[in-house]
């Protein structure tokens, strides 16, 4: 066990032999840290906060009461291999938030960026991995090896299924189940998640560049129809733009996908 001299922690918590506990982290009451834990510095759990398994939390991540990180999976077919979670700086982990273990199967490792807000109830499954800046509001669910890029946001009580891709910077409305990849900078909403434009206000609260947005809408447009299937009208993108975003899109779509791609209507 090691536990750096400034850290603080509740008498009523239990911290296994083996833990790391790093400089200035604070342990709140009735919290459980697991012998293969490595936390931070800074890292704070409020309060009857359970973190087991081969996890890491970054310096300065906050995780609320009654969550729980790093547990096994829920899949069936984890025969407890050593598989790991890494949980990136200054995240925002809310009450009743579960983030669990990898499997073999999957590349062994769950992933969180840095920056990210997990509000109430979510669900981070197995493998998933997760870019920075990202929102999950309250209870949305994200199965097992889901790839989520930078600066998504993800509307309370939506369902991502297993396998699917979410590009950088897309939002998805709430209430939504979604059951292939989203495109970068898209929108998405509705009970069946349906293709509905680009996350308009989310580029311009970015402060992306008035060309790239106007390059970004007239490429879409393009998307939507035209010879070919959706990834030849996505290649003869590079044909006819000349933009950093432009071109994300166009490699997201290019990349594998097991799950297909919501397409513009």
């Amino acid at each position: 066990m090691s536990i750096h001299p400034s850290a603080k922690i509740h008498p009523s918590s239990v911290i296994e032999a083996g833990a790391e506990i790093g400089e200035g982290a604070e342990i709140g009451p009735f919290c459980l840290v697991g012998p293969q834990v490595r936390l931070g510095a800074r890292v704070r759990l409020k309060s009857h906060v359970v973190v087991t398994g081969d996890t890491v939390i970054g310096e300065d991540t906050v995780v609320f009461q009654f969550a729980s990180i790093g547990e096994i999976p829920q899949d069936l077919k984890f025969r407890g291999e050593r598989t790991r979670l890494i949980i990136g700086k200054r995240n925002r982990i809310r009450e009743y938030v579960t983030m669990n273990l990898g499997t073999e199967g999957g590349g062994g490792v769950t992933r969180v960026g840095d920056d990210g807000l997990f509000m109430s109830s979510c669900h981070v499954a197995h493998d998933v991995q997760i870019g920075d800046r990202v929102i999950l509001v309250n209870s949305v669910a994200v199965a097992g090896h889901c790839h989520i890029g930078d600066d998504v946001i993800i509307g309370g009580l939506s369902g991502i299924h297993q396998w699917v891709r979410i590009g950088q910077g897309a939002i998805v409305g709430a209430l939504s189940m979604v059951t292939a990849d989203v495109l970068p900078h898209a929108l998405v909403q509705g009970p069946r998640a349906e293709l509905d434009g680009l996350n308009l206000v989310g580029l311009k609260r970015k402060g992306v560049d008035r060309e790239d947005i106007n390059q970004l809408r007239a490429a879409f447009q393009m998307l939507k129809q035209g010879e070919g299937s959706f990834k030849d009208r996505a290649q003869r993108l590079t044909e006819d733009f000349d933009s950093d975003y432009v071109a994300r899109m166009v490699a997201f779509v290019m990349g594998d996908s097991d799950r297909g791609f919501l397409t513009p209507k």
